[in-house]
């Protein structure tokens, strides 16, 4: 079983992402977060295998929460779901420790393979992204104790 938490500080989308994921065979949304902070705490009460945050949430954004999670936890696998698409923001996002970033706007094409890249430690970024094709954007390497992998469905 995947196990994983939604954070996103708009209550409807972390609905509609819990949805889109359980529909998926042997995945299951253990906790919901609706900033960094909260997410902060469900990371280490609920040690998820992956984590899908939101970058502009109040409390605490998405990009520093990653940081921060992925410091405590570096075996857990993160991905950015976000309207956001600069380049740049996409580079500190995976400077913070998150290896996959999907536009909202995509969720429903690329949110299910990103889930799985990411937890077969595999950098996905969505095509649509500002200069995604163009630019080689490099993932943080996998920790060395990381054996968590996406169930087989």
């Amino acid at each position: 079983m995947l196990r994983m938490l939604v954070v996103d500080d708009d209550e409807p989308m972390r609905r509609g992402l819990k949805e889109l994921l359980e529909l998926h065979p042997g995945w299951e949304v253990v906790g919901e977060a609706a900033n960094g902070r909260e997410a902060l705490e469900k990371a280490d009460q609920l040690s998820p295998d992956v984590v899908t945050l939101d970058i502009s949430m109040p409390v605490l954004d998405g990009i520093s929460a990653a940081s921060l999670i992925h410091q405590a936890h570096p075996e857990t696998e993160m991905l950015v779901l976000s309207q956001h698409d600069l380049p740049g923001m996409v580079r500190r996002a995976l400077n913070a420790g998150v290896r996959g970033y999907v536009l909202k706007s995509r969720a429903g094409r690329d949110l299910v393979p990103a889930v799985e890249a990411v937890c077969h430690h595999t950098l996905f970024v969505s095509a649509e992204v500002s200069g995604a094709q163009d630019s080689k954007f490099e993932a943080v390497p996998a920790p060395p104790a990381a054996g968590k992998k996406c169930p087989e469905a």
